[in-house]
């Protein structure tokens, strides 16, 4: 990760040095640095805004991955902020932009709230739009190349998600139906791996688990696309507990066994 990102992250927890303000969730070489800032009493209704910052090993010479939630804000609302977030990041130079976007979340939450933009309706279908799912690799040799392809795309499509490396081969993802679709389509189509004579191959063997609806009524979203290693089927439990996502485990564990 570069410097530049690092220094970003020291300064960033000076100025956020409130109780529970600043939190640094990830640090990695491979995975880059995930950072959260919980912002208070925004506008005139007193908001509670989270805001979680990805911030990949090339920032900023890419724009951070970002997501926002808020008890005071509809999904459509946060989901339109957060779109707008993306546009002003991608729009700035490639330097240090978390302070400014959050600056800048934080008059698109006052502005929103105004419009009263989001209704009933408007919260249901996005919802219907928001989906987990859980694949099944069958292999990973070259391993750089691919896990670097699968951030990749869970970065372009705005997925967020877990790899968990370990006897079987797992990817958790969460976002849209149409996005996690086009990122299985992109597994089965693009040459991401090598084959045991070193040629390189696609995914063909890629099952698809379990795909479902993930409602906001479980309260959870995943943050970044990250890796993480087990030694054994006896730890996947506790792995998906602390993603909240237990009864996604419990219904691909049969499919597991076999």
């Amino acid at each position: 990760m570069s410097e530049a990102a690092l220094e970003e992250v020291s300064v960033l927890s000076s100025i956020y040095c409130g109780e529970g303000e600043f939190q640094l969730i990830q640090q990695s070489a491979q995975d880059g640095l995930v950072v959260q800032i919980n912002c208070t009493g925004v506008g005139d209704r007193g908001l509670d805004v989270r805001l979680v910052f990805h911030l990949h090993p090339d920032y900023p010479s890419s724009p951070p991955h970002i997501s926002i939630s808020s008890t005071g804000l509809s999904r459509t609302q946060c989901h339109s902020i957060r779109q707008k977030l993306r546009d002003r990041a991608a729009a700035l130079v490639p330097e240090p932009m978390v302070h400014q976007l959050v600056e800048c979340s934080q008059q698109q939450c006052v502005e929103v709230t105004e419009d009263g933009g989001g209704g009933d309706e408007a919260v249901e279908e996005s919802e219907k739009d928001e989906w987990a799912a859980v694949l099944l690799l069958d292999h990973i040799r070259s391993r750089n190349r691919y896990i670097g392809l699968l951030e990749r795309w869970s970065h372009q499509l705005q997925l967020t998600g877990r790899l968990l490396l370990g006897q079987s081969i797992l990817v958790i993802l969460q976002g849209s139906k149409p996005d996690i679709k086009e990122f299985c389509r992109r597994l089965k189509t693009v040459k991401v791996d090598v084959d045991s004579s070193g040629r390189k191959c696609k995914e063909r063997m890629m099952k698809i688990l379990i795909e479902t609806s993930w409602s906001s009524s479980r309260q959870h979203c995943l943050q970044g696309f990250l890796v993480k290693n087990y030694q054994s089927l006896s730890e996947l439990p506790a792995a998906f507990e602390e993603l909240h996502m237990t009864e996604l485990y419990q219904q691909i564990l049969p499919l597991l066994s076999d």
